[in-house]
């Protein structure tokens, strides 16, 4: 501090006390940054550390728990859902010899010989050709980019895609299976949305807590800011993001028309049973639907590049209705039939359940909005989210945190209402007018055509499957993950009498924004299982052991992937690189040109404190899913409810 007074300039005698509390502040305020770096750069460098992923389930060196001891140290009591973000290590770009001969062994499996030695003879090539100068700019990249690859992949793979985003791109997330808290479709909408809400409220505040990868090691937040408010716009050749600070209405649509209803007065939110109030008098209205209204949203099911042409009149003619849709919070779908589990036709009707929310009639959902709301003439809800903005990860906790929030915390009166009391002084939704020119005719009705083709080529089938679960695998001391994905092998073969390139969706939130990588579960290891399962000779011991390695290798890729030393995500930024700077190669064209048979995904499950899965077995999310990646192939998303059952969610 003597130091620092020395270097103050003297303002005279009557100001000495001043430079000595100048010089204590300067300390002080030198003092508090030099420690907030240094506990910024040390945890930083205990995040770097992934030796814990590596050791075998159930065991801990003592190595990790003094690790995990630091972190908890560094990371304070009361971590914010972003308090980690700056001190997350970015993704590492893997070695590009590694990721070509882990690329040769796992097409092994799936090529004939000559096929095979083709592709090793291009993948040489590459080593001695283009690979040293594309990873050159590629490492180049990794020093000031926040992720070397996360960018590109939502650019490239998502928003400069031009096909459909219905089924091509969409997922959707489904209500409890067995049980439905109220009939009344206009309460059920108006838990589920203040409900919603609420997570923005503690979103915004950060007050929910950043996800723990298994209880451990934190993971990366970034993808939450963009669930509410959020748009994808369309362009000719590439859409982009919008996303804004706040928003306080929804728009909903129910019968062909659209309305825009507030969620805020004075800006408090509305309790339930007001939003229940304003759904109800959606319902009541008894206005019509305005010609090509009805199907208007079908634009949004329409390739991008059309879509994009003629939102281009659309915001000039009806600027106001289509700001109200794509500045709301999120899109409410009022479906005016029912949807469910029924006693009747149990399979048949999660089969139309699924396919109602992954493409309902083509023209009732929008698309573009981050996420739509889907509640159903009985009660029953759901959700289509797209996918460019985030993974299902993401959507899944909201997911969770909104049916337990409407379901246990908010709850519903004896007659099925919304606890609390109506407020009649609300003024009424405002109907949405649209006025259409003639030229965006046509386009909707070719827009709803497309849809409608595309809604009736896709098949749906969920599989609740209760003969076992989760603690039943833990008790074969198997990864339940891996347990499923071998199984998927042999379920494969037996139905097309092949193998194939399976994509399993693994996530990379352990580095800042990240997002996914893909683990390629067709290994050797696991098609000598599944010809062992076809062959009448081998005893069933000599399977079990071959099961165990197809698990154990399974694991080893899952976790490579997890730590950022996977395939395919580097091989595409690779690509990337010889796109931009005009060099052809032809072992990367190969690579990206492959297509997925077999696209899969875990949905996790990541607040069971939430519910009550032993008293209350039947109030378990029962997960989501997808369209297939590929035209020939299968799309597979499973979900471990509670302890005893799976549910599978299968689309082609």
């Amino acid at each position: 501090m003597e130091k620092i007074k020395e270097l103050l300039p003297d303002w005279g005698g009557q100001h000495h006390g001043l430079r000595g509390v100048l010089a204590a502040a300067l300390f002080a305020s030198c003092l508090w940054g030099a420690l907030i770096f240094t506990l910024h750069v040390a945890l930083r460098l205990l995040l770097s550390y992934h030796g814990w992923l590596l050791e075998p389930h159930g065991a801990m060196s003592s190595p990790t728990k003094t690790w995990l001891a630091l972190v908890r140290i560094f990371s304070g009591r009361h971590p914010m859902l972003f308090s980690y973000q700056r001190s997350l290590p970015r993704q590492p770009v893997p070695s590009v010899q590694d990721t070509v001969r882990k690329y040769l062994e796992s097409v092994r499996p799936i090529l004939s010989d000559e096929d095979f030695d083709w592709t090793a003879v291009l993948a040489q090539e590459f080593l001695r050709l283009q690979a040293s100068l594309l990873q050159w700019y590629l490492r180049l990249k990794s020093w000031w980019a926040s992720n070397y690859v996360s960018d590109w992949w939502e650019e490239f793979v998502y928003l400069r895609s031009r096909n459909p985003l219905m089924v091509n791109s969409n997922y959707y997330m489904m209500d409890f299976l067995y049980v439905t808290p109220t009939p009344l479709q206009a309460a059920r909408a108006g838990n589920a949305v203040h409900a919603l809400l609420l997570y923005r409220h503690r979103l915004n505040r950060q007050e929910i807590p950043p996800t723990l990868l298994m209880g451990m090691r934190p993971l990366c937040s970034a993808q939450y800011e963009k669930i509410f408010n959020t748009t994808r716009i369309p362009g000719v050749q590439k859409d982009y993001i919008r996303h804004l600070h706040d928003s306080q209405h929804v728009a909903v649509f129910h019968r062909g028309r659209f309305f825009r209803m507030g969620t805020h007065s004075r800006n408090s939110l509305l309790s339930p049973r007001a939003l229940e109030q304003q759904f109800q008098r959606i319902l009541d209205d008894p206005s019509p639907a305005c010609p090509h209204e009805e199907h208007l949203a079908a634009l949004t099911a329409a390739p991008r590049g059309t879509w994009a042409q003629v939102r281009t009149s659309l915001k000039t003619q009806a600027a106001e209705a289509l700001e109200a849709v794509e500045g709301a919070a999120f899109f409410v779908s009022l479906d005016a039939e029912p949807a469910g589990l029924t006693r009747e036709d149990p399979a048949a009707s999660l089969d139309a359940y699924a396919h109602a929310l992954l493409a309902g009639r083509g023209h009732d959902r929008w698309f573009d909005k981050s996420f739509t709301l889907i509640v159903f003439s009985n009660g029953k809800l759901g959700l289509s989210v797209e996918h460019s903005w985030a993974d299902c990860p993401i959507s899944g906790h909201m997911w969770e945190f909104t049916l337990a929030t409407e379901c246990f915390q908010l709850g519903y009166s004896t007659d099925g209402h919304c606890k609390g009391h109506p407020d009649p002084t609300l003024p009424q939704p405002q109907r949405l007018q649209w006025d259409l020119p003639d030229q965006i005719h046509s386009s909707i009705s070719l827009a709803l055509r497309g849809a409608k083709i595309l809604s009736e080529n896709v098949d749906c089938h969920v599989v609740p499957f209760s003969l076992f679960g989760k603690s039943f695998i833990r008790r074969c001391h198997l990864s339940s993950d891996s347990f499923i994905q071998i199984a998927l092998q042999l379920a494969h073969f037996r139905d097309r009498g092949q193998f194939c390139l399976t994509y399993e969706s693994a996530m990379t939130r352990l580095f800042l924004e990240g997002r996914t990588e893909t683990v390629r579960s067709c290994t050797r290891e696991a098609c000598n299982f599944v010809r062992a399962m076809e062959d009448k000779e081998k005893t069933d011991p000599q399977c079990l052991a071959l099961f165990r390695v197809a698990v154990d290798k399974h694991q080893a890729l899952l976790k490579a992937a997890m730590s950022g030393q996977g395939v395919d995500r580097h091989l595409f930024a690779l690509y990337i690189v010889s796109r931009f700077l005009h060099l052809q190669s032809p072992f990367l064209t190969q690579v990206h040109s492959e297509q997925w048979q077999l696209s899969t995904s875990q949905i996790p499950v990541q607040q069971m404190h939430l519910f009550d899965v032993h008293n209350y077995p039947d109030y378990v999310s029962s997960g989501g899913g997808f369209g297939p990646a590929d035209d020939h192939g299968y799309g597979v998303s499973y979900i471990f409810m509670g302890d005893g059952m799976i549910t599978f969610h299968i689309s082609s």
